[in-house]
This record gives C-alpha cells, sequence and structure tokens, in this order.
C-alpha cells in the first residue's frame, strides 16, 4: 500500500527543503521479528517506479551535497522514511530499493566532482522527475 509520504517526498522534490515532523511509528528489524511472522513478499504494482524515485533521491542527494556543501540535505532522511514506509517486514523490497537510491548517488559520483552548470540542472530535472512520479504514484496508488 502506497504511503502519505510520497506527498512529503513530491513536495520537497518540488523545491522544499525543510523535512516536516516524523511521525513516530515503531520500527520493528527483522532480528526482533521471529520469520515466521513474516509476510510473504510480494512487489506492490508501483515497485517499478519506486525504484526509479529511489534512484532520483541517490542522485539528488548526491548532486545537492555537491553544489550546496554548507546546506543541509535531508535526501537521505526522506529515503529513509520511505523505506520504513514501505518496506516495513520486506527485506528484500527494502535490498532493491536501497541500491536503487545507492546507484543513483554512485552513477553522479562518478561523473561529477565539481558543481559544474551541468550538475546544477542535471539536479533540477531529477528534482522534477521525482516531483512527477511522486505525484503519479500517489494519484494512482494512494489511500
Amino acid at each position: 500500500m502506497i504511503h502519505p509520504r510520497f506527498l512529503l517526498c513530491a513536495l520537497l522534490l518540488c523545491g522544499g527543503s525543510s523535512l516536516a515532523p516524523a511521525y513516530a511509528q515503531k520500527n520493528t528489524t527483522e532480528a526482533e521479528t521471529p520469520a515466521a511472522a513474516l509476510p510473504e513478499e510480494k512487489p506492490a504494482p508501483y515497485d517499478d517506479k519506486l525504484g526509479r524515485l529511489a534512484e532520483i533521491l541517490g542522485s539528488v542527494h548526491y548532486l545537492r551535497g555537491l553544489c550546496n556543501p554548507g546546506k543541509e540535505d535531508d535526501w537521505r532522511t526522506v529515503m529513509q522514511q520511505l523505506l520504513d514506509a514501505e518496506t516495513q517486514n520486506e527485506p528484500k523490497r527494502r535490498e532493491v530499493l536501497t541500491a536503487a537510491f545507492n546507484r543513483g548517488y554512485r552513477s553522479f559520483a562518478s561523473v561529477y566532482t565539481d558543481c559544474t552548470p551541468a550538475a546544477v540542472m542535471a539536479e533540477e530535472r531529477y528534482r522534477i522527475e521525482g516531483a512527477t512520479l511522486a505525484t503519479e504514484i500517489t494519484a494512482r496508488f494512494g489511500n
């Protein structure tokens, strides 16, 4: 089930820079949950788009850090919230989304070592694509 935090993600990708207060949730780790109690992992119908969104978050996280080194960057926090909301008790889905985030981060880290006009433009384009994806996912699969 798609979580309303996509709205937060969409807002942040559209240019916001501060996070709303985090909601208290009990995090259950694999070690705390017996294997028999874990539900069977089934891909969500929006997992492909969610994976792309995770990759975009990783890319924006790297590019924002590169071009605004003194500015606080919340993209890793947004990704963690997304993982907590979407993959609770689903370690395989969590791994896939984490890998997508890391792939996005590394893809730009391998190309850009300095903030350039192209890096700024890439960050803006990825932010727009991410906002569009988050809005589409929320509109189609939100509760």
